[in-house]
């Protein structure tokens, strides 16, 4: 326990470093882009936020996967958690889309596919979570909650590659096209990083918390057992 509370407590301190430097690559040392100005620097968010969604929603298939395996409730917790995380992030790719798209497009949104797809891959695991508080035998709600986090999960690589197989007004992947300029990759990378940090301190403490409530709930259930 005492190993686990300071390998958290330095990822914690490597997390807060992470995300001063992240602000400063992306507000002070990337240059400005030249057409939208300073309304370009949330794509140093944008993206990361998305990247860190989709990763998170992996591990959620991947524990969905180990679970109906295994029938580890240590899976489903890790399913769960990660789920949450997946929504959160999505979530701000979802707000800061809009806030970047309407000086450029002059709309806040359009059902283009990257932004179709993504909406309804938030909303399917907004479903998830619903599912969850509404099936109250815990076996049976992990085990359907992990058929639906698998099935869901088919909507993850159509969003991520939705801008290479469809014409779409979003902008096509600018490290493969090379419409990111070199000066600015450096505050991308940086950024991306620092919420892969996020994701896997947040994924941590999620986690414990719910294992934590788990053995509660187990534990409530041993006490009302008739003698």
């Amino acid at each position: 326990m005492a190993e686990r509370s300071r390998f958290d407590n330095t990822l914690g301190a490597l997390l807060f470093i992470g995300m001063i430097l992240a602000l400063y690559m992306a507000f002070l040392q990337a240059p400005r882009e030249r057409t939208m100005g300073d309304l370009q620097r949330i794509f140093y968010f944008h993206v990361p936020a998305g990247i860190a969604g989709l990763t998170a929603l992996a591990v959620n298939f991947a524990a969905s996967v180990a679970y109906l395996a295994r029938k580890d409730r240590w899976w489903d917790s890790l399913a769960l958690s990660a789920a949450e995380l997946g929504v959160v992030f999505l979530a701000m790719v979802l707000v800061t889309g809009p806030i970047w798209a309407k000086p450029v497009w002059m709309v806040w949104w359009t059902w283009s596919p990257r932004l179709t797809s993504a909406l309804v891959l938030w909303m399917l695991y907004v479903a998830y979570l619903l599912i969850r508080n509404y099936i109250p035998d815990p076996d049976r709600c992990a085990g359907i909650s992990a058929v639906f986090g698998i099935v869901a999960f088919i909507d993850a690589p159509i969003v991520w590659f939705s801008i290479r197989w469809w014409r779409d007004i979003h902008p096509s992947p600018m490290l493969e096209t090379g419409g990111l300029s070199p000066a600015m990759r450096p505050a991308l990378w940086t950024c991306t990083a620092a919420f892969l940090l996020m994701l896997v301190y947040l994924l941590r403490r999620r986690l414990c918390l719910e294992l934590a409530r788990h053995d509660v709930e187990m534990l409530a259930r041993r006490v009302q057992l008739p003698r």
